[in-house]
């Protein structure tokens, strides 16, 4: 059998931001609006600097106006919570976005559900989990499950009916969304966690694997179906064989599971990419609801059909 299909998720991410660039270009002549994203980050942790700064270059590449908030670790809560009710009235933010994790002396789930659901660039907020939980219109999906399907419907093509799929994780920023946005796809659902009987034979029935657990090389090649597509999430960073160097490994033993799946992510260069292009996706669909403008379609894909 020949080795798996690597799924490009750099390449489609850069597809995705392009059509992005286009359907804002579109809404500044049809609309005069130019979507906007503010970016809120407290502290000076390393790697939330790292990504911050990512998704500030890419509002600008794309033609959106970026607000940054840098504000430092030990801002008070309460001040935190002014800022955000701030965004939440001005016109100019359609997203915001706070980074996380926040100091050990705030609340994160207090912040989060503080922003108002129709600015939630994330997903994150209860609001939204429930729209999507129950198929509506409107829902903002997490950008991670939703990169994810966009790479599964490139795969396998947009009819994904009855197709047995398994999401090993359950946290509710990538694997409950992730389970719900393919339940609306009509393929069989499985979640799967750590506590599962027999979960390798669970893996095993899976035409979709989709491993958001956040262990290193935890799924095995002998755990994947052959044909299978598997998409994985993860991100860990381990030793390298070099002394004191690290190397980042999915959830997947890759050079296993590429020999049995019929398509698979890598790491980097999987659903990370992905992620970013999602969130800009998400601002574009916030500022389009806003001004009363057609939804990309790849931004409405958590509502029922």
């Amino acid at each position: 059998m020949a080795d798996a299909k690597i799924i490009d998720g750099k390449a489609f991410a850069a597809g995705l931001r392009a059509r992005v660039a286009d359907g804002v270009a579109a809404l500044k002549a049809s609309h005069g609006v130019t979507p906007g994203l503010a970016v809120v980050l407290v502290g000076e942790d390393p790697a939330s600097q790292v990504y911050v700064r990512s998704k500030e270059r890419a509002l600008v590449e794309l033609g959106m106006n970026s607000f940054d908030h840098h504000e430092p670790a030990d801002m008070a809560e309460s001040d935190l919570l002014a800022l955000i009710d701030r965004l939440n009235a001005d016109p100019a933010v359609h997203g915001i976005l706070v980074q996380l994790p926040l100091p050990k002396h705030i609340d994160s789930q207090k912040v989060l559900a503080r922003i108002v659901p129709e600015k939630d660039a994330d997903g994150f907020h209860v609001v939204n989990a429930g729209l999507l939980a129950t198929g509506q219109p409107g829902a903002i999906v997490p950008c991670t499950p939703l990169g994810s399907l966009l790479l599964i419907r490139d795969t396998l093509g947009r009819d994904l009916k009855g197709k047995r799929a398994l999401v090993l994780g359950r946290s509710n920023i990538v694997g409950k969304p992730m389970a719900q946005l393919l339940l609306q796809a009509d393929c069989t659902v499985t979640m799967a966690h750590s506590r599962t009987a027999d979960l390798p034979e669970e893996c095993r029935r899976a035409d979709i694997l989709v491993a958001a657990v956040g262990r290193p090389e935890m799924v095995r090649g002998d755990w994947i179906k052959p044909g299978a597509t598997v998409i994985d999430v993860g991100i860990n960073r381990v030793a390298a064989a070099e002394p004191g160097k690290t190397r980042l490994v999915g959830d997947v033993a890759f050079d296993e599971a590429v020999k049995v799946a019929g398509a698979i992510t890598p790491v980097p260069g999987g659903v990370g990419p992905m992620t970013i292009a999602c969130l800009m996706l998400n601002t574009l669909a916030a500022a389009c609801r806003a001004a009363g403008a057609p939804v990309p379609e790849e931004a409405a894909l958590g509502s029922a059909r």
